[in-house]
């Protein structure tokens, strides 16, 4: 007689394994959507990536030689890898996350944006319905493609108290979720006129390990240490919804598991925080943990690393606040977030202390030349 531990029964370990394609997999959530899928599910993943800036293949070390993960480097706007890829590792499911993803980069040069979350979803979407028509019966019953997307499409909830919910319609502000919101009414298109199977998720702001180092959280934690102002748009009063990123990967693996065909979930971490909020939480707990702070934050009148905090031009278009209701998937999947804004900012600006080796390899550009060498 088998004797399950909790553990397995909870991680669906005896359940037959499934093989999960994920793009962009190197990229911020897609590398903790895969840590998650390797250590506590049962399934097989193929990790396609074109490494562009922000792929980062040290954020899969924990992983990287596991009999059940594999590597594939392309781009998704390369039609003839993606039909190799998914001839090759025949996957029982989609999970769709490649996209240039940086509001202020989109705005310099909107063009990268067009082709990665236009063109390449166009493409994907394309030889992945070729690939599903091939399928026998059973299995093309239970495919499913998930597109992952963000809360920015849905635009700027500006000083309501409104909550953006799966109907709320789209209104993007800038060349980013311009490009995301066209990419969702693609995927959108191709379940009503071809039947492809699919899912989107859209999420709110994720913070958490292995975030890189141009955005917002992960820049304050390594320029207070290096005693370098934190600069904040505005007034600093812009409002987001963070969601922890590992609850974001489970949250992923809910849906593309349990989620019902053609449905939209949004993914919160029911955590409004302004931009001030945020930084002034970072320096608090930095204040907390560091001793030996830089010469010109013990020099300051208060000796905190709030004093670093410097206002900035606002950047153009600036959505006012986005705050997700992700009732939805908490009544229909039974998913919440584990972490709350203050324990997982916690968790991450203790994983930045313990990890400058990872961040300064990306900010020196070491990173660049390790990377091919993983590549080869």
């Amino acid at each position: 007689m088998l004797i399950f531990t909790a553990k397995q029964f909870q991680t669906n370990r005896f359940i037959e394994m499934k093989t999960i394609f994920v793009t962009g997999g190197a990229g911020f959530i897609g590398s903790a959507l895969i840590r998650y899928l390797i250590t506590d599910t049962n399934t097989k993943v193929i990790n396609i990536d074109k490494l562009t800036y922000a792929g980062n293949l040290s954020s899969l070390k924990s992983v990287m030689d596991h009999p059940n993960y594999t590597f594939i480097h392309a781009d998704i706007c390369n039609n003839l890898a993606m039909k190799q890829a998914l001839e090759l590792h025949q996957p029982d499911l989609v999970m769709h996350l490649a996209a240039e993803s940086h509001v202020d980069r989109s705005i310099d040069g909107p063009a990268a944006f067009i082709q990665t979350n236009i063109v390449g979803t166009y493409n994907l979407l394309e030889v992945t319905r070729a690939y599903w028509q091939g399928l026998a019966a059973e299995k093309k019953k239970s495919f499913r493609f998930h597109h992952i997307s963000t809360d920015e499409v849905y635009g700027d909830l500006g000083n309501t108290h409104l909550l953006f919910t799966e109907e709320t319609a789209y209104d993007p502000s800038s060349p980013y979720s311009a490009s995301k919101a066209s990419s969702d009414h693609l995927v959108r298109a191709w379940h009503r006129t071809y039947g492809l199977p699919v899912v989107i998720t859209n999420c709110s702001n994720n913070y958490g390990p292995y975030h890189y180092p141009e955005k917002l959280i992960p820049l304050v934690i390594i320029n207070a240490l290096a005693g370098k102002p934190l600069p904040i748009y505005g007034d600093g009063q812009q409002i987001r919804d963070w969601l922890y990123v590992e609850d974001h990967a489970r949250a992923l693996y809910k849906v593309v598991s349990e989620g019902k065909t053609g449905q939209t979930y949004n993914i919160g971490g029911f955590n409004e925080k302004t931009n001030l909020e945020v930084v002034t939480t970072i320096c608090i707990i930095l204040d907390e943990l560091i001793a030996n702070k830089p010469e010109n934050v013990m020099k300051s009148k208060s000796c905190s690393f709030t004093e670093l905090i410097t206002y900035v031009k606002d950047r153009p278009g600036h959505d006012l606040r986005y705050a997700i209701n992700a009732h939805k998937i908490a009544k229909e999947l039974a998913w919440h977030p584990q972490e709350t804004f203050e324990s997982g900012i916690r968790k991450t600006v203790q994983w930045y202390l313990a990890n400058e080796e990872w961040y300064q390899d990306i900010l020196s550009g070491s990173y660049h030349g390790q990377r091919l060498g993983l590549m080869d």
